[in-house]
């Protein structure tokens, strides 16, 4: 956020440095109102493999994390799922999913981009 004051005065009985603090303070709250701001999260593009018959409790927890799945696909014995899922939702991800597939699934995870965070967070 960048602004430019262009124009003011100084009264030696009413201008203090509380008066231009507070008055900075509430032109700064009243600009960010009247901006409309969106609090935005990092998304994570994630690749899960797991075994096909962990399939329906890797698509559980993706769900559960908020997560969306974007491509699914079977190579073998193995199931390959692509999903976005928020980052702050991933933590603890590694023991669940192990713990659920036992010991046998892995996940890779990047950085995608910013997402708005939900309305109901």
């Amino acid at each position: 956020l960048r602004f430019v004051l262009e124009d003011g005065a100084e009264h030696s009985v009413d201008s203090s440095e509380l008066a231009f603090k507070l008055c900075a303070i509430y032109a700064l709250r009243e600009a960010i109102k009247s901006a409309s701001p969106v609090l935005l999260e990092p998304l994570m593009s994630v690749e899960v493999v797991a075994p096909v018959e962990f399939q329906g409790a890797v698509v559980s927890q993706i769900n559960r994390r908020k997560g969306v799945i974007m491509d699914s696909e079977q190579q073998g014995d193995e199931v390959i799922m692509q999903a976005n899922i928020p980052l702050n939702n991933m933590f603890g991800y590694s023991s669940e999913l192990r713990s659920a597939t036992q010991g046998k699934g892995e996940f890779s995870m990047e950085y995608l981009k910013h997402a708005p965070v939900p309305q109901d967070v």
